[in-house]
């Protein structure tokens, strides 16, 4: 892989400024982002609707090997939003890694309900497996990553093996999960989130928490302390049900962020916002065999989490259940 540049003290305050007189934050930070390294390829079809459209973003040619990892990406927006033009950010510093990314569009409410923007997540998966290899992707090296309600989906589409095996998906199964700030237990019972995920009536269809298994791809789990729109909880209870099913987890709870910072320091303007961008790095890199280094000091592994003692003499989060009453997630 690449090693990414720094962004530059100009262009952050250029984003700080834009960011406080209003403007929309995730196309302000896009907008700023560099786009010299890469080629983009925009407004791909993965399906008939509007919405289950792509884009692809590569390192330019000849900046990378051919059979570059791949990461699938997606948004949040509370399972009613969103629009992949504002996630250019992630595609340019997903590029300067050397991966190949790609940013979909899937279908929300209210002109779908659970289980279709999962649905469409696995077509855009079988999309990969026919397509990417064009691009100079590996369809054998997909790593999925969301954010928020993005993270959700990406969560499900790594767990329960449904949903790609319905599309008939065979090779770009998930090596990796990478979520960040995701909801993956939380109360459908009542409000807007009980007419989105009707469908699941109890059966827990729709709480990745259910589909833990031994033999699921490396998960990444990055949540903020301070996020007040997903409790940080939802990670740490995946990340125990993941290492109880035998799993391989790490989760790190960065103290002071909020929901939206840790996916807009993944922006090149917004590098000082915090590091999350260094640690989704360093992750694609295990995944994919280009580097054998350790896991972050403040990350918790399963391996770390059976000596509860050492953990805690070393400072790093306790791992506990999500209480009742957590926020609702709506990003």
């Amino acid at each position: 892989m690449v090693s990414r540049p720094t962004g530059g003290v100009a262009l952050g305050l250029l984003a700080t400024l834009l960011l406080v007189a209003g403007c929309s934050p995730t196309r302000v930070v896009s907008t700023l982002s560099p786009t010299s390294h890469l080629e983009h390829a925009p407004a791909i079809a993965y399906g008939s609707h509007l919405r289950q459209q792509l884009d692809v973003y590569r390192p330019q040619e000849g900046a990378t090997s051919a059979g570059a990892p791949v990461v699938v990406f997606f948004y949040g927006g509370s399972w009613q939003r969103g629009d992949r033009d504002k996630y250019a950010f992630v595609g340019s510093y997903l590029a300067e890694l050397g991966v190949v990314a790609v940013v979909p569009d899937y279908r929300v409410y209210p002109e779908v309900r659970f289980p279709g923007f999962v649905e469409d997540g696995a077509a855009v998966l079988a999309w990969v497996e026919r397509h990417i290899e064009a691009f100079g992707g590996d369809p054998d090296q997909v790593i999925v990553m969301g954010h928020s309600a993005g993270a959700h989906i990406a969560a499900l589409l790594a767990l329960d093996t449904r949903y790609l095996q319905a599309q008939g998906v065979t090779r770009a199964v998930p090596r990796g999960l990478i979520g960040l700030a995701g909801p993956y237990r939380f109360d459908i019972d009542s409000g807007r989130l009980a007419e989105i995920f009707a469908a699941d009536d109890g059966t827990g269809d729709s709480q990745p928490m259910n589909f833990a298994r031994a033999d699921g791809p490396p998960a990444l789990l990055l949540h903020g302390e301070s996020d007040r729109v997903v409790s940080a909880d939802n990670s740490r209870q995946l990340f125990e049900r993941l290492c109880d099913a035998g799993g391989t987890a790490e989760v790190i709870v960065y103290p002071g962020v909020g929901h939206m910072r840790i996916a807009a320091a993944l922006a090149p303007p917004l590098s000082f916002a915090g590091r999350s961008d260094e640690d989704v790095a360093e992750f694609i890199a295990r995944v994919t065999g280009e580097s054998t280094g350790p896991s972050a000091e403040d990350a918790l592994t399963c391996g770390e989490r059976l000596n509860g003692a050492a953990n805690a003499a070393a400072g790093r989060p306790k791992a506990s259940p999500a209480e009742p009453g957590a926020p609702v997630p709506t990003g």
